[in-house]
């Protein structure tokens, strides 16, 4: 038997913001996407290799190690302290992602132009994927169950999960009702910050797979500035306010962003001068 879940009405507002976080969240990587093919000419089909190598690489082969460190003997020390789960997050993250992100524009791209614009639609195809799978189809979730427990069913909702999944279930429910409407819009906000990182990270790392040479630096740079920007989301998250720590978060996605566009613009003129 479950027990029963006492739990209040999630305002409308917070639904509101809920409806349109579902749809922004499928719409904005849906139209991006066509926006670069059809303002920009770029393949299809490399959106594509970036939303399958975020499928392969952060969906798949990550949880495989967070599974077998987190449930091993180091594994509740690891998540006891946050300075270890930060480190451990970041990398980790840092280093599946990029290397996944390496892969594919070594092996799956090499008929692209060095250029920046393949960068920037596999960045699309990457960080869209992230915001479609787990904000926008994450979100439509969330909605579902907050439109349930106003309808009063939050107990049918409990009545279907399995006796060892109900007190997940009731925090999970509880959740959702007392997050304020604020939350869920720095959610959106959070998604930005994600995209824009996720493009300037692909931007490095395709100058450091079709430049080398000298321009190598980029891949490990590009995995220790995205365990950057993860683990500092980590230590900050019980210490500052969401607002502060969403600003802290654009504000290293946007100077990430300038520095790919430095490096973009760099390895442009180094090809001028080489042609002249």
């Amino acid at each position: 038997t479950c027990s029963t879940i006492s739990i209040s009405m999630v305002p409308v507002s917070s639904i509101a913001v809920m409806i349109l976080d579902a749809i922004l969240g499928v719409a904005v990587p849906v139209a991006l996407s066509w926006w670069m093919v059809k303002k920009y000419k770029v393949k299809l089909s490399t959106i594509l290799i970036g939303a399958a190598a975020f499928i392969v690489f952060a969906l798949i082969l990550e949880p495989i190690l967070h599974q077998i460190v987190l449930n091993g003997p180091n594994g509740k020390t690891i998540q006891n302290n946050t300075l270890y789960y930060a480190l451990y997050g970041g990398l980790a993250a840092g280093l599946f992602e990029e290397t996944g992100r390496f892969l594919a524009m070594k092996f799956l791209m090499k008929k692209e132009p060095t250029a920046v614009m393949p960068a920037v639609a596999y960045g699309v195809g990457h960080g869209g994927a992230e915001m479609l799978i787990i904000f926008g189809v994450g979100m439509i979730s969330t909605l579902a169950m907050a439109m349930m427990i106003n309808a009063g069913q939050a107990n049918a909702i409990a009545a279907q999960a399995p006796a060892e999944a109900q007190e997940q279930l009731q925090a999970q429910l509880s959740q959702i009702q007392s997050a304020s409407t604020t939350t869920y819009i720095l959610g959106l906000w959070e998604r930005f910050s994600a995209l824009i990182l996720q493009i300037s990270l692909s931007v490095l790392v395709w100058t450091a797979v079709r430049k080398g040479g000298k321009w190598l630096w980029l891949f490990p740079a590009a995995i220790l500035l995205h365990a950057l920007v993860d683990g500092v989301a980590v230590i900050l998250q019980k210490s500052v306010s969401l607002v502060l720590l969403e600003a802290i978060i654009m504000a290293t996605a946007l100077c990430i962003a300038a520095l790919a566009l430095w490096v973009a613009s760099s390895a442009l003129r180094t090809d001028r001068q080489i042609r002249e």
